[in-house]
């Protein structure tokens, strides 16, 4: 919970730089290329983040490989400021949050279905279309099955989850049956 609280805060950060400066897209794309390169040459990451390794060492390295880079000044002191303070490992998960917030800035929003059966196209665009009309933004849509859900659709959008699964409804029934009450 604290590495997702942390990864917020340097997310949020960069993206109050990138809406003052008007580059919040182009930062957006500078950390997916770090994250691209960690993920191609994981003995780099490794190296800017074991701590058996001296941290003089360590920055220098990280130092080089920027200065070898074509990344602008604030991503690179940005980067140096995530090392100094011991959360260069956060790099991906600041990566993903922040892309999130340049989405948000452009309107676009991520929303996810899960829905017991497969949806055919034309109801998952009158999803779509219904959400982006409540939200008056672009809607992304991830839609997933889960056939433990015996019936219905989960719509989670943002921190909104909006549950009408049958398998709610029963362990809701379950509950008011426990409780006495009558349905």
């Amino acid at each position: 919970m604290k590495n997702l609280a942390v990864s917020r805060r340097y997310a949020k950060a960069l993206i109050l730089i990138g809406q003052e400066d008007g580059l919040a897209e182009h930062y957006n794309l500078e950390l997916d290329s770090i994250v691209t390169l960690f993920d191609t040459q994981g003995d780099f990451e490794k190296a800017l983040t074991n701590p058996l390794y001296n941290k003089n060492d360590r920055k220098k390295v990280l130092e080089a490989v920027l200065s070898a880079t074509d990344l602008s000044a604030i991503m690179k002191s940005f980067l140096i400021l995530l090392f100094d303070k011991g959360r260069i490992g956060f790099l991906r998960e600041i990566a993903s949050y922040y892309k999130d917030l340049a989405d948000e800035l452009k309107g676009v929003v991520k929303a996810s279905i899960i829905s017991a059966t497969e949806l055919s196209s034309e109801a998952i665009d009158k999803i779509k279309e219904a959400l982006s009309k409540k939200t008056g933004k672009n809607i992304v849509l991830n839609v997933e099955q889960d056939p433990n859900l015996i019936g219905g659709v989960v719509t989670k959008l943002g921190d909104l989850v909006l549950d009408g699964s049958v398998k709610t409804q029963l362990i809701n029934m379950r509950e008011t049956l426990k409780k006495g009450e009558s349905v």
